[in-house]
């Protein structure tokens, strides 16, 4: 099923089937589980069921396009679309014009599986792991386990007891090629399934730690607030799933319309009537990212958007408020990875 709409800020679209989100237009950030994320244009997400995807502006036109054939993801390849690891899962598709020429047809045809195909391909083609189809599988085998076993007092030794037939050193591998280990990436699922269980449902802290195997909550009470800086039940109202106050969109459309002149936290605290500190806090805690995350965000689109159209580096530096070119052109490689110049190429 495809579904086109204008999506609502700060709302949260829970994924009930495997789906591709298509972002058609729109400025500022994402959130999928809990991260934000800026770099998400020309890229096709495909998030698997359970996950959520938050906008955090409100000009986004997305479609969705849910796969309702689940024999499509028997197929082990195809893994590497949905479970992801350590990042939002996307594929390229500005280059790959088998993906551009199918998502820029108005009308799906029922062979949704030649979608899969292509981004399974580009995917593979993009190899941002720097493994081989070999290696893949045994990482994305470690995956499985922990999303099955992730709730049962799972470590790393138990974990690689479940990985049979492989002639890998499965602790190494997963080291060596995504940069986390085994035991990490276990917390992390503990982390972002126990974060969805405080901010979506009504179990209580105690519960929830239970369900995830804590046999004390208190443990995880200093589990949790080391990781995200709160408490659970802090975690859970400022999430605000429920109310959806606007300071978020407050914070947002500021930072829209000043981003080219002003980059220092004061100026933003001022406008809000409130300290850097406490402001800075609130940021952290309403939307997941710092303040001065989302303001280079904005910077580094808005870079992008006039780069595209042919201004060049000197007029967007200055049009972004940078004294010096060369500071603008340092500022944008840290952040995106090439110079200007190479990005307007």
């Amino acid at each position: 099923m495809v579904k086109k709409i204008n999506a609502e800020i700060n709302k949260v679209y829970f994924i009930a089937k495997y789906t591709l989100v298509h972002i058609l237009e729109g400025t500022g950030n994402i959130q999928v589980d809990f991260k934000n994320y800026h770099d998400w244009k020309d890229k096709a997400i495909y998030l698997e069921k359970g996950q959520y995807i938050k906008f955090m502006s409100d000009d986004f036109m997305v479609r969705f396009i849910d796969f309702p054939d689940e024999i499509l993801f028997n197929s082990k390849d195809v893994r590497i679309l949905f479970k992801h690891l350590i990042s939002l899962g996307y594929i390229n598709f500005s280059e790959c014009e088998e993906c551009q020429l199918f998502l820029n047809n108005t009308v799906f045809n029922d062979k949704m599986s030649n979608l899969i195909d292509i981004s399974t391909k580009q995917w593979y083609w993009q190899n941002p792991f720097q493994a081989n189809k070999e290696e893949y599988q045994v990482i994305f085998d470690v995956k499985d386990v922990i999303d099955a076993e992730f709730t049962n007092n799972i470590n790393t030794k138990s974990l690689i007891d479940h990985m049979v037939n492989t002639q890998y050193d499965v602790q190494h591998l997963v080291k060596d090629k995504i940069g986390i280990s085994i035991h990490k990436l276990i917390h992390n699922k503990q982390l972002t399934e126990s974060q969805k269980d405080i901010v979506f449902t009504d179990k209580s802290i105690q519960e929830i730690a239970y369900d995830l195997g804590y046999k004390d909550p208190a443990y995880f009470n200093r589990f949790f607030k080391n990781k995200t800086g709160q408490t659970p039940k802090q975690f859970r109202d400022n999430f605000d799933y429920q109310n959806k106050d606007t300071f978020s969109q407050n914070m947002i459309e500021l930072i829209r319309q000043f981003h080219k002149e002003e980059h220092s936290l004061g100026f933003y605290a001022e406008e809000m009537n409130i300290s850097v500190k406490a402001l800075s806090k609130k940021v952290r805690q309403k939307m997941n990212a710092s303040l001065g995350q989302l303001i280079r965000s904005q910077i580094i689109l808005s870079a992008k958007t006039m780069l595209a159209e042919n201004e060049s580096v000197k007029n967007v530096a200055y049009a972004l408020g940078f004294e010096e070119a060369n500071h603008f052109s340092s500022f944008f490689t840290n952040y995106v990875g090439v110079p200007p110049s190479n990005y307007k190429k």
